[in-house]
């Protein structure tokens, strides 16, 4: 397993970007903002995240995404140990928003997060049409961080 740093043009990992996020106008917001880092395994594209300096003390993860078929094998786990360890000299707080899904905020809380806050009406102020996750609709963003 290989984590590497996404140089150039990061539109070709739209279609994986967009599984977290379903807004193309939102994660062009970010895209080209941050740090963009791919996980392959055998030479083959797992997962990607994107990072982004929320204030001096805080790096926010903008967008965490893993191919369905290959969620639940630890790739997602992997990308937040390679954070921590990549940003922990830089930054104080590795934090994450997320919607108040049974799947999301689980996984970000066995990583060790805990949750920290919540933007009100995030999900209907900033999409479109309504966001559903797991069968619950977004309206929401929990905010979640650990101590890196």
């Amino acid at each position: 397993m290989e984590i590497l740093k996404v140089e150039g043009s990061r539109r070709e990992y739209l279609d994986l970007l967009l599984l977290a996020d379903e807004s193309m106008d939102m994660v062009l917001r970010y895209l080209d903002k941050g740090e963009m880092y791919i996980l392959l395994d055998g030479g083959t594209l797992r997962a990607e995240c994107v990072v982004l300096e929320d204030d001096v003390d805080t790096l926010e993860i903008k967008n965490l995404s893993v191919l369905p078929s290959y969620q639940r094998m630890g790739y997602g786990s992997s990308l937040i140990r390679f954070l921590e360890n990549e940003y922990r000299n830089r930054y104080y707080f590795l934090q994450v928003g997320t919607g108040n899904s049974p799947m999301t905020i689980p996984f970000y809380e066995r990583c060790g997060f805990v949750k920290s806050g919540i933007r009100r009406n995030f999900f209907l102020e900033n999409y479109d049409h309504p966001i559903y996750e797991d069968g619950v609709r977004l309206v929401d963003m929990i905010v979640l961080r650990k101590v890196l």
